[in-house]
């Protein structure tokens, strides 16, 4: 498992993460939380290359606004 980020920020009913670290988590992947309940799936990756974001659609009981401030992860 891949620690992705920390929710940031929503925005068009995405979730917003800055990647922790330089290993870029691939489109599709299914992200848990720090539970390991999945709460979404990344959708895109964008962003400057020194410091990339990733746009995560929530999926299941998942609301966004639950979703910030939380560490994700990605299987």
């Amino acid at each position: 498992m891949q620690r992705v980020g920390t929710v940031g920020k929503t925005a068009q009913g995405l979730a917003i993460v800055s990647l922790d670290s330089d290993d870029t988590p691939e489109i599709g992947l299914m992200v848990l939380d720090e539970s390991l309940s999945t709460v979404g799936r990344i959708v895109d990756v964008f962003g400057p290359v020194a410091e990339p974001y990733v746009a995560i659609t929530p999926t299941g009981g998942s609301t966004l606004t639950d979703l910030v401030g939380t560490t994700l992860y990605a299987e």
